[in-house]
């Protein structure tokens, strides 16, 4: 499945999740999500992308490894049904949105939070969601400068 597709199904999921412990659940969802798109653009995406794809992994990995892992089965987990970018920049524009929903379910969760251990986790996990997104952003920045170097070649004469 492609990564746009992906990407609108945990922004669905986490928009219908109600309480603390599925927006977790939803929230190590889209950070594995997030990782697998990150590897897949080190591994196959355009040479400007690769280093800032590198960080985006290792921080979305950072974003699991604070929350608990929910007990997905594999054919649940979103992140293993990813077999294409499709089109870079609307994966990347689209990831951004759902690491900001991400933040944003994130601190619902802390700021109810009843034991300190799951703000703590949410803490970090916002953090990490705030750090993945700048990545996300530093890759649209390098697309978009690339694509203007493009269109100036295509402008000059002869």
């Amino acid at each position: 499945m492609d990564a746009v597709r992906l990407i609108t199904a945990s922004r669905r999921a986490l928009a219908g999740s109600e309480d603390g412990p599925r927006i977790m659940a939803e929230a190590w969802q889209a950070y594995a999500l997030a990782q697998a798109i990150g590897s897949r653009l080190a591994v196959s995406g355009p040479p400007e992308l690769r280093g800032e794809a590198l960080g985006l992994t290792e921080l979305a990995g950072r974003g699991c490894g604070v929350l608990d892992t929910p007990p997905v089965d594999v054919a649940d987990l979103r992140a293993a049904r990813l077999t294409e970018l499709g089109d870079a920049r609307t994966a990347l524009l689209d990831l951004g949105s759902l690491l900001m929903e991400l933040g944003m379910a994130l601190v619902a969760v802390a700021s109810a939070a009843d034991d300190e251990s799951t703000y703590w986790q949410c803490m970090e996990a916002i953090d990490a969601a705030d750090e993945s997104r700048d990545r996300v952003k530093e890759m649209l920045r390098r697309l978009a400068a690339r694509d203007g170097d493009i269109r100036e070649r295509d402008r000059a004469p002869g």
